[in-house]
């Protein structure tokens, strides 16, 4: 009967979440919560679950809630617009230089791990520079995604902070050992923007000898000021202190010298003191940031009630017990590395949250019994789906960027989803080489 419950809680949350009929912290709460209630667990029992899941996800949702307002305050300071800025001039007119800069520049604006905020930086400088040559918008997009992506493992990204709900490991203990996957994966995409542009600049000669525009506005100049410096004389003055407080608070997360969410709250007090000193000011900043904080932080303690319940009723045992048997006996202990070579096109199927709190849970059970530690089943499952992020179009992010660029998400899964498979599929070859997901034979 605990199967047959889990079961229908997760495929009612995965529906509810999939159709969007609800919101996830509704989801999350109501569904279990209903589930409990017809397994035959009294009112204590559901408390204790409760509490227990609740435990386990504060320190996660903590973190968020600090780190989410501590981008929001660096991007108002407009630490990361020179670097963009200066990309782009030296990126202007070389098809093969707008490649590789267009990967550079997704990576370095994702860096708050907000995929809006990327695109919003982005798009609009990059578009007209890929019309003046005869580009595809679709190659900015994918470019873009990728860099994203590869940024998107990051401990206050979403991905990593619902797996470190998901396994009850500190995000950014589970992010350490990623720094690696990291920078081999900015190698290949510099190297993988290499080879398409390339590609792209015997497509857009073709075109030009053609005499067709993709656009039509081949007059078009770039407008590189469009993401200069934040006009304040100010905030300029202070950016290299800005740059100093984001290195320090990166230094504090890797070193684990300090609680992630107590580095969050020193940097983001110390860079309110610096930049807004004014009290109002300093609350209509948090107050401009604390929906997107709220938002996450919600969705992360919902998580946490989901989560308590299907793991102290014994739905999950029960569940993984009988996937097992069902399961051939040979798949079953690489289950997560199966689910993990096709984790990019599983976001075309499955959104974030019913993919990390839906599928993982589940696996990470099954897994366990051979041996498999959470660690290796959450980056089996993670760096694959990580990179696929914005090909989904359960991202609310993509749909953003399609705005921004006038494209179609058909277009663009067809003509990114091989190319960021492929390059999904190689990053975990390389989590695998580097021993971050040993495989028992």
């Amino acid at each position: 009967m605990l199967t047959a419950v889990g079961v229908a809680i997760i495929v009612v949350v995965v529906g509810l979440l999939l159709t969007r009929r609800s919101n996830p912290i509704v989801g999350l709460t109501l569904v279990p919560l209903i589930g409990a209630v017809l397994a035959g667990f009294n009112v204590d029992q559901i408390g204790a679950f409760f509490s227990s899941g609740l435990l386990k996800v504060m320190p996660v949702a903590a973190m968020f809630m600090f780190a989410i307002v501590f981008f929001g305050v660096m991007q108002d300071a407009g630490l990361f617009r020179p670097l963009l800025r200066a990309m782009l001039v030296a990126t202007r007119g070389n098809v093969i230089a707008v490649t590789v800069g267009t990967a550079l520049l997704g990576m370095v604006a994702h860096l708050d791990g907000a995929g809006a905020t990327t695109f919003l930086l982005t798009i609009p400088a990059l578009l007209p520079l890929y019309r003046r040559l005869n580009m595809s918008p679709y190659l900015m997009l994918m470019l873009l995604a990728l860099g994203a992506g590869i940024f998107n493992m990051t401990p206050w990204a979403g991905p990593l902070g619902r797996a470190a709900v998901v396994s009850g490991i500190e995000a950014t203990e589970l992010w350490r050992p990623l720094i690696a996957i990291q920078g081999i994966g900015a190698v290949l995409l510099v190297m993988l923007a290499v080879l398409l542009g390339v590609r792209e600049a015997k497509r857009a000669r073709a075109l030009n000898t053609l005499g067709v525009s993709l656009s039509g506005a081949s007059d078009e100049t770039c407008p590189v000021d469009d993401v200069g410096v934040s006009k304040g004389s100010g905030h300029r003055r202070l950016m290299w202190l800005n740059g100093a407080i984001f290195v320090m608070v990166l230094v504090g997360l890797v070193t684990g010298a300090l609680p992630s969410t107590y580095v969050f709250m020193i940097g983001l007090a110390v860079a309110l003191s610096i930049n807004f000193p004014n009290a109002r000011d300093q609350i209509e900043r948090i107050k401009m940031h604390a929906p997107n904080a709220l938002v996450m932080s919600s969705i992360i303690m919902a998580a946490g009630a989901f989560l308590g319940i299907m793991d102290g009723s014994g739905m999950l045992k029960s569940m993984a017990g009988d996937l097992t048997r069902v399961l051939p006996t040979a798949l079953t202990p690489h289950l997560h590395l199966v689910l993990g070579f096709f984790g990019a096109p599983m976001e075309l199927v499955l959104s974030t949250d019913a993919y990390y709190f839906g599928l993982l849970p589940v696996v990470q059970e099954v897994v366990s019994n051979f041996g498999v530690s959470p660690s290796a089943t959450l980056y089996a499952m993670t760096i694959g789906n990580i990179v696929g992020t914005f090909i989904s179009p359960f991202s609310p992010a993509l749909w953003l960027a399609l705005g921004l660029a006038n494209l179609e998400m058909g277009r663009h899964i067809r003509y990114s989803l091989l190319t960021v498979w492929g390059f999904s599929v190689v990053l975990l070859a390389c989590a695998v080489a580097l021993g971050r997901i040993p495989i028992s034979m």
